[in-house]
């Protein structure tokens, strides 16, 4: 009678214990298919960022440096190959294009160009739809992180290599994003 008890309290736990590690690896599998959302709007966006930089260069050609900023960490966006790379990349893609936004305030007549105003429209676009997938991300991301962090399941974490990761955040643009805009006549 001991014997099938021990038998029963063994295979409870091995159940227990496989039910915990498949929740770990769909929570994983969640999170890598939440970053896919985000890899193809990503992908829209390096496909617009030389369309809007090609038009703006026409009327702010004297703004070299802001432009090869842009295209460089578009570039390095394009060819960062893990999430962590790729989140630092777009973080450095989105504070260049930030920096590209300040300049083209000096261009009025820019701003009146229907390309111009197009490119503009769809960058917008694409920006609220990486905000939508990125919080989605996000929101994968910290239910995998509780997972792997909170007990019983941080011990078959440990033992099969799941670890925390890292959210999608705005990294140091964030204290400009917090600050009230300026407005000024």
């Amino acid at each position: 009678m001991t014997v099938l008890i021990i038998i029963g309290v063994v295979v409870v736990v091995a159940i227990l214990l496989g039910s915990m590690y498949n929740s770990l690896v769909k929570l994983r599998n969640n999170r890598e298919n939440a970053f896919a959302d985000i890899d193809v709007q990503l992908k829209q966006r390096h496909d617009l960022v030389p369309q809007l930089v090609e038009t703006v260069k026409g009327y702010a050609a004297h703004e070299k440096d802001t432009f090869e900023r842009v295209i460089a960490a578009r570039n390095g966006a394009m060819s960062a190959r893990t999430i962590d790379d790729k989140i630092a990349a777009e973080n450095t893609l989105s504070s260049a294009l930030a920096g590209m936004k300040i300049t083209l305030e000096a261009y009025p007549e820019l701003k009146a160009n229907q390309n111009f105003l197009q490119l503009q429209e769809e960058i917008s676009d694409l920006e609220n739809k990486l905000s939508a997938v990125r919080r989605y991300f996000n929101s994968a991301t910290k239910e995998y992180n509780n997972a792997v962090e909170t007990f019983p399941s941080n011990i078959i974490a440990g033992m099969f290599g799941f670890h925390k990761e890292i959210m999608f955040d705005l990294g140091k643009e964030r204290s400009t994003y917090e600050e009230a805009p300026k407005i000024q006549f």
